[in-house]
């Protein structure tokens, strides 16, 4: 019964996720999209501040994104785990002595989807200041 349930239940959230509205920039008239949609694995907060520290450190530590961040471990474990599903990120785990070390680095992929990301806003930043 609770298989049923779960299956049930991912394949419903499945449907509304794509289902879901997209933030894209509109002319004027209202009618035709100017720009894509955002990007909306990167959109989220915790993930965009995850890619964002990526972008300008070559790698950081599990526990680095977790201080600069300010969030919790199951928190910060979810969102870079969508983004290394995504190939956005890459996540080597280690030793360092007996102490386990979890590194994370933003992959081409990644790189090219934050920098389509900041290209975006710029548009929709642009677009709001010429009205």
């Amino acid at each position: 019964m609770r298989a049923k349930l779960g299956t049930a239940t991912a394949e419903r959230i499945s449907k509304s996720r794509t289902q879901e509205p997209r933030l894209c920039a509109v002319s004027s008239e209202g009618q035709e999209p100017l720009a894509p949609a955002l990007d909306r694995l990167i959109h989220e907060r915790m993930r965009l501040g995850i890619v964002s520290a990526l972008a300008v450190n070559p790698s950081l530590t599990f526990n680095e994104l977790k201080a600069l961040l300010r969030t919790t471990d199951g928190n910060l474990s979810v969102h870079a785990r969508k983004l290394e599903e995504a190939a956005y990120l890459n996540c080597t785990k280690m030793f360092d002595g007996r102490l386990p070390k979890t590194q994370y680095r933003l992959t081409a992929a990644g790189r090219r989807a934050f920098e389509r990301y900041l290209d975006h806003m710029e548009s929709l930043i642009r677009a709001a200041r010429e009205k």
